[in-house]
This record gives C-alpha cells, sequence and structure tokens, in this order.
C-alpha cells in the first residue's frame, strides 16, 4: 500500500445524505459528432445538473478500454480513452464541477482488467514471470477440466479460460475478457492503491468502487453449493439467468474482503475523499452491504439491490425494505438506487404496473420522487430517471443485430441485457437525435417514445416529472430532518406509508398513498401539524382527517 500521511485527517461527511447523480459519459451528450457522449458534452451540461439540486456527480468508467464492456474492461487506468477526450478535458469538468459546487465520484474497476492490459499479456506469458501471480490462475483437474465449478455471473457458464501459453486456466467473474485481479497479492494491491493515488491527487472527491464484493475470492478455489431449488435467485438476479443454479458462497463475499476495504478506506480518508461500494448479485444484499460500511473503517456509502423486487409496488413491501435497511444500517450508509447502468430504469421498474395491471399514472412517479428524496441516506439518481425515461424495448427499440452490450449479445433473446437502461439522453425534442448528437446515428438508438420527456420540453411545464425532481431536491436542502433526522417507521395498512424525519432542528411527517382511489389518514395525533406546500404536494385536510388524492403525498412539520 502506498506510504501516505494522513495523520487526523479532516474528514467530512457531506457523503451521509449525498444526492449523487449518475452519468453515463457515452449516453449523456457528443460534443464532437461521432454518436458518441464524452467528457466535453458533459461539461456542456454541467449548468443543467447544477440546476437540479444535486451534490455529486458520480461518472461512469472513462478509462482506455477496448470497449467490449464500454469502460469496464480497462487497458490503462491512468489515461482517459479517446472516445471521451483527453486528460485536460478531464481536469477541465473536474474544475468546472467545483466551481459549480459539484463533488466529482470516479469509477474505479478493481476486480479486474481487460485481457489486453499490459498486466495480463505479461501475466499470460509463463508460470514465473514478475507478474505471473497478478490473475487468478489454477491448474486443471486430472481430466483436463476447469479447476471447479464457479460460474460467470453475466454468462452463467464456466468463468474459467484456458491460456495455452502457460497450460493453466483464468479466472473471470463477469465476460471471458475480463480476468480477475488477484487482490491476495499485495503487489497488486499496491498497484491499484498507486492509481487511486493519481486520480485523487488530481482533486476527485472519491470513487465508486466496481463489484467490490467481487474483490476477494476463497484462495482455495473450493466448489459453490448447489442452490435449493426451494430457494429464491440471488438478489437482482432473475430466475432465468443460468448463474440461479449455485450459493456463491466461495466465489465472492469472502471474509478477507473486510480487510481490504479496511486498506481502502485508510487511504482515501487521507484525501478526504469518499468510498461508495457496489453490493449487487449476493444472497441478501441488504444485509451483506451493510457489513461494508460497519464502523468507520469499511466503506463510506453502499448501494444494493434493495428496491430491486420485480412485482407491483405497495406500501408493505416498501415498508419492510425501509425496516431492514433501518435494522441493517444503524448508523447510516445505505445509499438508494432505482435505476442504473447495470438494472432497469427507475420507470421501469415494478414490472411498470399496479396490482391489478393497470400501468402506473404519472402521478405515481411524482410520488416515487418524494419517496426517495425523504428516505434516510444517500440516493444515486441515474441520468434520464428525472424525466421519466422508459427502458428501451428489444427488440422493437433496438434491434437484435444493434445489440451492443456483450452480456446481452450472449444471452438474447432469454435475457435482454443492458442496452436497454443505456439509450441517450433526449435534450431537444424537435432536434435530429433528439440533440444528442449531430452524428447520423447515436451508437444506441432512441426509443421514439423517449421525444415527448426530452428536457427542453419538459423544462417549459412546471408540472413534469423533471421540474418535480427539480423542486424537491432544492427544498429538500432546505428540511433539517431529511438532511439530519433519525427515522420512525409508523405502522400503517394499505396503501398508506408512513414514517417520520426526527431531528434536532425539524421533525416530518412523510405520507405517502399508494393507491390510484384517495385515502385517509387520521391526524388526531398531531394536533400543531403545519403542511408544507411548498414541496409541491398538497392534500385536503378536514379537522383531524387529511385526505390523501391517488397516488398523494403529505409532508407535515411538527415542530
Amino acid at each position: 500500500m502506498n506510504n501516505v500521511n494522513c495523520q487526523n485527517p479532516q474528514l467530512v461527511d457531506w457523503w451521509r445524505n449525498a444526492i449523487i447523480y449518475q452519468v453515463y459519459p457515452r449516453s449523456f451528450h457528443d460534443s464532437n459528432g461521432d454518436g458518441i457522449g464524452d467528457l466535453q458534452g458533459i461539461i456542456d451540461h454541467l449548468d443543467y445538473i447544477t440546476a437540479l439540486g444535486v451534490d455529486a456527480i458520480w461518472l461512469c468508467p472513462l478509462f482506455e478500454s477496448p470497449m467490449e464492456d464500454f469502460g469496464y474492461d480497462v487497458t490503462d487506468m491512468y489515461s482517459i480513452d479517446p472516445d471521451f477526450g483527453t486528460l485536460e478535458d478531464f481536469d477541465q469538468l473536474l474544475a468546472d464541477a467545483h466551481n459549480l459546487g459539484l463533488k466529482v465520484i470516479i469509477d474505479q474497476v478493481w476486480n479486474h482488467t481487460s485481457d489486453q492490459h499490459p498486466w495480463f499479456l505479461e501475466s499470460r506469458q509463463s508460470r514465473d514471470n514478475p507478474k505471473a501471480d497478478w490473475y487468478v490462475w489454477a491448474d486443471p483437474k486430472e481430466d483436463g477440466s476447469p479447476p471447479n465449478n464457479w460460474l460467470s455471473v453475466f454468462l452463467g457458464k464456466s468463468a474459467w479460460v484456458w491460456a495455452p501459453q502457460r497450460e493453466q486456466f483464468y479466472f473471470y467473474d463477469f465476460l471471458e475478457f475480463q480476468p480477475k485481479l488477484n487482490l491476495h497479492n499485495p503487489q497488486v494491491v499496491d498497484a491499484i492503491f498507486k492509481c487511486a493515488t493519481f486520480w485523487l491527487e488530481r482533486g476527485v472527491d472519491g470513487f465508486r468502487l466496481d463489484a467490490v464484493n467481487f474483490l476477494i475470492h476463497d484462495p482455495k478455489l473450493q466448489d459453490n453449493p448447489p442452490r435449493p431449488e426451494d430457494a429464491s435467485p440471488p438478489d437482482g438476479v432473475l430466475s432465468a439467468n443460468p448463474i440461479a443454479k449455485q450459493l456463491f458462497h466461495n466465489q465472492i463475499c469472502d471474509a478477507q474482503n473486510y480487510q481490504l476495504l479496511q486498506q481502502i478506506r485508510q487511504h482515501v480518508d487521507c484525501y478526504e475523499a469518499i468510498t461508495l461500494g457496489e453490493v449487487t448479485l449476493s444472497e441478501d444484499a441488504i444485509a451483506i452491504s451493510s457489513d461494508y460500511v460497519t464502523g468507520s473503517e469499511r466503506l463510506h456509502l453502499v448501494y444494493n439491490s434493495a428496491l430491486f423486487f420485480e412485482n407491483p409496488f405497495s406500501a408493505t413491501q416498501m415498508r419492510e425494505t425501509l425496516e431492514r435497511i433501518e435494522h441493517h444500517f444503524p448508523d447510516g450508509g445505505n445509499c438508494w438506487i432505482g435505476g442504473n447502468h447495470d438494472y432497469r430504469r427507475l420507470k421501469s421498474r415494478w414490472t411498470g404496473k399496479d396490482a391489478e395491471g393497470n400501468p402506473y399514472p404519472e402521478e405515481f412517479y411524482h410520488a416515487i420522487a418524494a419517496m426517495l428524496l425523504a428516505l434516510p441516506g444517500a440516493l444515486c439518481l441515474y441520468q434520464g430517471d428525472e424525466l421519466g425515461l422508459t427502458d428501451a424495448e428489444i427488440p422493437d427499440d433496438i434491434p437484435a443485430q444493434q445489440i451492443k452490450d456483450s452480456f446481452g449479445k450472449a444471452l438474447y433473446p432469454d435475457i435482454p441485457g443492458r442496452d436497454a437502461s443505456r439509450t441517450p439522453m433526449p435534450w431537444q425534442a424537435d432536434a435530429a437525435n433528439a440533440g444528442f448528437t449531430e452524428a447520423k446515428q447515436p451508437w444506441l438508438p432512441i426509443p421514439e417514445e423517449h421525444i415527448p420527456s426530452a428536457v427542453d420540453l419538459q423544462h417549459k411545464d412546471s408540472n413534469s416529472l423533471l421540474n418535480t425532481w427539480r423542486r424537491l431536491l432544492h427544498w429538500r436542502k432546505q428540511q433539517p430532518a431529511l438532511i439530519q433526522g433519525n427515522t420512525k417507521i409508523l405502522q400503517t395498512e394499505e396503501p398508506i406509508l408512513a414514517f417520520i424525519r426526527d431531528g434536532e432542528q425539524q421533525c416530518l411527517l412523510c405520507l405517502f398513498n399508494w393507491s390510484d382511489v384517495p385515502t385517509h389518514y387520521d391526524l388526531s395525533d398531531y394536533p400543531d401539524i403545519k403542511a408544507f406546500t411548498d414541496s409541491g404536494f398538497t392534500a385536503d385536510r378536514q379537522g383531524d382527517t387529511l385526505k390523501l388524492p391517488a397516488y398523494g403525498v403529505f409532508f407535515g412539520e411538527l415542530f
């Protein structure tokens, strides 16, 4: 590990309840007409991000890569890929964002590299070269088969690839061209920390750590046990995915991971930076992810698949989810996500339909925005979710021959992959390619359904979802209870979700009606409650009875 002088670091806690806007650079805005979003495209729209009222931006990988997995297959951790621009462009983005009061978090991919990375090319040459043990290598069984039964969590087939150069198998967690780094090797840990230092000294405010629960594997390479027939699949995994047939007890989430997390935390604390870990595809992502932020010596924040339930949304399930989060994260550290570049968009979650099979009305998504911003902890808001974009349909919006995602290509049509949530941002409804690019075609098609949701149209509509997010984000900054308050979950019956955010300066009652008909709530326990109308939501109060409209929201100040 790099020796950095970090005595008595002056740490800040802006991150505890931060709203982090996730930017997928390839699809944000193209500034040079090649059909691919880039750094200058982000710079051009920093005013848009700032106007939302978020605290930070998270940039998906920008590093040099063959782009087989669009940046998550790195060949040079120190260089910006030409698709996105230059290091000078990055420095400009960083400076401009800081001048606007935005923190900048960048992706770090430490679980694996591209198979074209110089480290791997050297490691593959022989069993005795200086980097021979920088990746996970193993001899075949006596019959020549792979060393164990571990599966690719993307492809559902053996996660071992034969390398004739050294007559051994190398291991990969995700895709064949992403060999896993051996983080049991202190030299590898030193190498990634050296890279981390490069970006920290440039001034980034933190790292989003890709697949952090995958970093350390069982060094004995023991088989994964089979999944019982009556057991549910891992969190965030569809039952159709072939990986659901195993329990990933030895391949991921190894206990030695915690030692590495402590090293990571110590290192970034020296720079007053923060860490946001991704913990998904686990048996119980809420419980496991909470372990990754326990105390002050592990990660700062972690996101999980808490909201990834694929059934119609209900007050009961949301209450149970919130209760589990409160139980497992007593000291905070949870970061909510509803959609991102690897999963469904927020508007395509929860089947997109209510329990009666009716599509959710627009009011539902305004209420979801209000709820997400009232929950305890941080939140990652994925670009385009503030516009209410849906997942693209494959093959209707993206023909099969135009699928770009390697995961999607490999498992189509059973699993459509991740292109559906990665289509370009629609900026201008009347412009070619919705104002995303001046190229003839963008790197992924823009669904026609997204055009009416373009930024310019929503900007002019005071009742649009975009303006609801803006209004709520700025309103939230003025509510101490939502920034620092504790949470008391109230026991209510369907369709009401109710909780209190209670802080030293303020106490807020938060009510949500998750049905398509008006409902009533008894306020007799809160005779002096003061309704907040500047949140943009109203409800009819008659004495002690509050009438919430369909998908209605009520915020009331108790003191």
